[in-house]
């Protein structure tokens, strides 16, 4: 009978791999996260789509999908459901296009977004010294803009 290996054993051959340790990071950080958002009452992409629209009033919904990677048949439910809780409004600019803005409850509710959203990075760049996360920020992002097109890749 062949005894198992250990995690650590199991793992070894996929430490070196940069984009297994991204995705166990990404994994690890976005689990952590959803829990602290979820006493808010959002989930990550739902506070994304409101710090962005808070950011930018009056956007077009389908910007905002593509800037996140959420394709349109993904974008329109997510943005159903933020107006149907109250959060943004959404108004026609043309035949096709939606133009979003927060509702005050949807300010509140970004206000509430980013202060759990700092202190969830907070406590991961407590694990680096200031300047390795501000390295790591500057290769993550080198890596998310490497497309042939010069836009952000794919999410």
């Amino acid at each position: 009978m062949t005894k198992s290996p250990t995690l650590e054993a199991l793992q070894a051959p996929l430490v070196s791999r940069l984009g297994y340790l991204l995705r166990r990071a990404s994994t690890v950080m976005m689990a952590d996260l959803g829990e602290r958002l979820a006493v808010v009452g959002l989930r990550p992409v739902e506070a994304t789509i409101l710090i962005l629209v808070g950011a930018h009033p009056g956007c077009i919904q389908s910007d905002v999908g593509r800037v996140l990677g959420i394709k349109r048949a993904n974008m329109a439910p997510l943005i159903s459901a933020l107006a149907a809780k109250g959060l943004l409004e959404k108004s026609p600019v043309d035949g096709r296009s939606l133009a979003l803005t927060l509702t005050p409850s949807g300010e509140a509710a970004k206000v509430e977004a980013e202060a759990v959203m700092d202190a969830h990075e907070a406590r991961f760049e407590a694990m680096l010294a200031s300047r390795d996360a501000a390295s790591l920020r500057t290769a993550l992002a080198l890596i998310s803009w490497d497309t042939a097109d010069g836009q952000m890749g794919p999410a």
